[in-house]
């Protein structure tokens, strides 16, 4: 019996790369198909001209290329993508000290910005020490000469013969009394319990007793007794702080050393020293005090906010940084993604021929295929090509080119150490 005659329906591949792509082609083969790029003619000539390239380092004008010119297209914008996330952590690594605390964004599914200034990651940042400043009034509010936890002040009616007050039941009760809805802290106390910082009262108003003629103005005194004395003919100009001083502390004297009071505070719970009378003793004891606030939370006083930055940035995640737009990538940045996207081809390509084995059988033939040849350079060259990017980009942090610039000051000075130093002959 004779064999058959066989006719192929075709004698060609059916898939096989261009040797060129079409612009107006690029959108349609694209996996996001983000508008920040097909809205931008040079990204739609840069995706074809792609083609090109891989057509020619694949070998197409000498054996077929089994992809499709939309393989190139997903690839050119997966290597842009790929580009502007390093380059937007490189960024976050230089300006996120700086910008915590900073109205943070909305993003959508490709990652763009759909509030705000879209273009935040193109802007050189000012140089602010956010966190340093958050650092700072933590521990200005633990040493009390400062912070951003709000103060609070309440007064204690003192009463005959009693000792003993319960300060947190007291500014409680207070706190959720309907009859003081102006106070700061009304509903803030709760279950929290407060921190007392200071307990003190009103002393008697003090007078000063001056003799001589300068009533006492820029005379000599001393920090002990009380009273200043000079004659009227002789005197010494002394500065206003030494005034100061002998002010302070004729009041303090006054509230500590004359007033013969002294108390205890234990678990907020306050005693006094002696007994109060209604002869002796004041009227009230007034108390500052804070109430602990959630490391989250706004801490406000009428409408008025004292901590805005809790809602804004506060990392990587929440920095407003969109993908970079492609007419603001060099030349630098584009040749990366050429190569890069030329690394994805390959890995395309040998995924593909890996399908058929490693060979096709042909009449008395077979033709070997460089499945495996093309996957091991397409994920070597991915992993050169973002450690060469990864490192350059170490190497021009702000952190770094400081240092660059001290030691350009350092070399230039000790240069000058050796020139000789003219002179000059009058």
């Amino acid at each position: 019996m004779a064999k058959p005659t066989l006719s192929p329906v075709s004698t060609t591949s059916t898939q096989v790369l261009p040797s060129a792509g079409t612009p107006g082609d690029v959108s349609g083969g694209l996996v996001f198909g983000l508008s920040l790029y097909t809205g931008d003619a040079n990204f739609l000539s840069g995706a074809a001209d792609q083609v090109g390239f891989v057509y020619k380092k694949l070998g197409g004008d000498v054996v077929d290329v089994e992809l499709t010119a939309n393989t190139v297209y997903a690839s050119y914008e997966e290597s842009l993508l790929e580009y502007s996330y390093m380059i937007n952590v490189h960024q976050a690594r230089n300006s996120l000290g700086d910008l915590l605390g900073n109205t943070t964004g909305t993003f959508n599914h490709d990652g763009q910005r759909t509030d705000g200034d879209s273009e935040v990651s193109l802007k050189y940042p000012k140089f602010r020490l956010e966190y340093t400043k958050r650092v700072a009034q933590g521990i200005a509010e633990k040493a009390d000469v400062g912070g951003y936890t709000q103060e609070y002040s309440a007064s204690v009616s003192i009463i005959d013969d009693v000792q003993d007050y319960d300060l947190q039941d007291i500014i409680y009760s207070a706190s959720i009394d309907a009859d003081n809805t102006g106070f700061h802290y009304y509903n803030k106390v709760g279950s929290k319990r407060i921190r007392v910082k200071r307990i003190f009262y009103v002393a008697p108003r003090s007078m000063w007793r001056f003799f001589g003629y300068y009533g006492g103005l820029n005379v000599v005194g001393n920090l002990n007794t009380y009273g200043q004395y000079s004659d009227d003919s002789t005197f010494e100009v002394i500065p206003v702080w030494q005034n100061k001083l002998q002010a302070m502390n004729f009041e303090d004297s006054l509230r500590t050393r004359i007033s013969h009071y002294s108390y205890e505070i234990i678990n907020n719970k306050l005693r006094l020293f002696p007994k109060p009378d209604s002869v002796l003793s004041p009227s009230k004891v007034w108390v500052t005090f804070t109430i602990p606030t959630n490391a989250y939370e706004e801490e406000t006083t009428t409408s008025k906010a004292h901590d805005t930055g809790v809602d804004g940035v506060n990392n990587m995640n929440t920095l407003p940084y969109a993908n970079i737009p492609y007419k603001n990538i060099n030349s630098m940045g584009k040749q990366w993604i050429r190569r890069y996207s030329l690394a994805l081809c390959k890995e395309v390509l040998g995924q593909v021929r890996g399908k058929f084995g490693g060979s096709i059988p042909i009449p008395g033939e077979s033709v070997s295929l460089n499945s495996a040849d093309l996957l091991g350079q397409a994920k070597d060259e991915q992993d050169k090509l973002r450690e060469e990017l990864k490192t350059m980009l170490d190497e021009l942090t702000y952190d770094k080119l400081i240092e660059r610039d001290s030691a350009k000051v350092q070399h230039a000075t000790d240069l000058f150490k050796n020139v000789p130093v003219p002179i000059f002959m009058g």
